[in-house]
């Protein structure tokens, strides 16, 4: 294994958990704003608990490797069920941006479920 095969994979897992720990934590400060705009999309304001353990746990165990698989399946259907029902307004670039990069993103959990964390990873002490 080369060196990029040992290091990028642990780069590219930390930079994709990022979006999903930032994103869980600025929500907690805001919750009132947050519950306001789900349920503007008609989605139920009590979903944004689950949403916040989702993005921090989920991404804390994306970032460290630990069933980092898992993580990435329920991250990445995450992304795409929250581009479908927030970023569809295609009238408008700033969702249209929106609605890509959580399509990217989930391409990037991807090739995670596809090809494992990587070397430097809890999943890969066993």
């Amino acid at each position: 294994m080369t060196s990029l095969q040992t290091y990028l994979p642990t780069a590219g897992r930390i930079f994709l958990a990022l979006i999903f720990i930032l994103a869980g934590l600025s929500k907690i400060p805001a919750i009132e704003g947050n519950v306001g705009y789900m349920e503007m999309f008609g989605v139920p304001g009590l979903l944004i608990w689950p949403t916040i353990l989702l993005e921090v746990v989920g991404g804390i165990m994306l970032a460290i490797g630990f069933k980092a698989r898992w993580a990435a399946a329920a991250l990445g259907a995450f992304s795409l069920v929250a581009a479908l029902i927030f970023h569809t307004d295609f009238s408008n670039q700033m969702e249209i941006t929106n609605f890509l990069k959580n399509v990217a993103i989930t391409g990037g959990m991807l090739y995670v479920i596809a090809f494992g964390p990587g070397a430097l990873a809890v999943d890969a002490r066993k």
